[in-house]
């Protein structure tokens, strides 16, 4: 009779991660392991947050709803620049969270990921954006259908590519709620990049004949992180400050234009 070995209790072991390969560029290593050493959903655990939101990059928009429009606080985060705060609004009975995701890839990234560390699973952003093209007056709504990946903070999320696409149904909702709305508006690709002053002309025109209308400094870091996590997620834009020849400020902040794209991306977004 052949002798059989007793079960003794499984040993753990411990998986070395995968060495990445060198390459001249550190930013092109990417690493697709999905588990990080600062990992968002342990930090920031699940709580009862909205599943859909709006990311809005307008602080003047943001405070007239914590003023005027019911909105209130339901979560924070606290850094070196101060609170970032989740706020929560109702609109037709259907509840909505509030974030503005501060300025540059980077951060934006971060705020993303832990809005879904916490619980959300829907994002729509509204921001506004430079214009590669003088005809597109200030005010007129781009819609983002690709995003050129000239920032940092995608390539930790996604493997290098050129470009990265938001979310289908995203992009769906957001032309549905134009239409419905009967805005004009112009769906193309959008140029996101780190260098805020170092917009030269000669990378602004390369990056218009790949069909780029727009500059801004987030859409692709957002789509990646969509992407990486399995959320959905688009983005609405206006247009801003032209830098299509000599740059043009065209005062650009204007409240109004801010306030009705705000309630075109919330009604995208619950729309989805």
């Amino acid at each position: 009779m052949k002798p059989t070995r007793s079960k003794s209790p499984a040993r753990t072991r411990k998986l070395s991660p995968k060495r990445l390969r060198a390459h001249p560029f550190p930013i092109l290593e990417f690493d697709p392991s999905p588990t990080a050493i600062i990992e968002p959903r342990r930090i920031y655990k699940a709580i009862d947050v909205p599943k859909h939101c709006v990311l809005c990059f307008f602080q003047d928009v943001i405070d007239d709803l914590v003023q005027n429009g019911g909105a209130r606080e339901i979560d924070h985060a606290d850094s070196e620049v101060g609170r970032h705060p989740m706020y929560e609004v109702e609109i037709d009975g259907k509840r909505l969270a509030v974030v503005h995701p501060r300025i540059g890839a980077a951060m934006a990234a971060a705020m993303l990921d832990r809005c879904i560390a916490r619980g959300v699973r829907k994002f729509i952003a509204c921001g506004g954006a430079g214009v590669l093209d003088s005809k597109i007056a200030v005010g007129h709504i781009v819609v983002p259908n690709a995003a050129i990946r000239d920032e940092g903070a995608s390539y930790h999320y996604l493997a290098p590519a050129r470009e990265v696409t938001p979310h289908p149904r995203a992009l769906a909702a957001i032309e549905k709620t134009l239409q419905r709305n009967e805005m004009d508006y112009i769906v193309a690709k959008t140029w996101t990049t780190d260098g805020l002053f170092r917009e030269t002309r000669a990378r602004m025109l390369a990056r218009k004949r790949e069909g780029c209308l727009t500059v801004e400094m987030e859409a692709a870091a957002f789509f990646a992180v969509a992407q990486f996590r399995r959320v959905q997620f688009g983005q609405i834009l206006y247009g801003g400050d032209d830098l299509s020849g000599k740059w043009d400020h065209r005062n650009w902040n204007r409240h109004q234009i801010r306030e009705r794209l705000f309630t075109l991306a919330a009604e995208a977004c619950l729309s989805m």
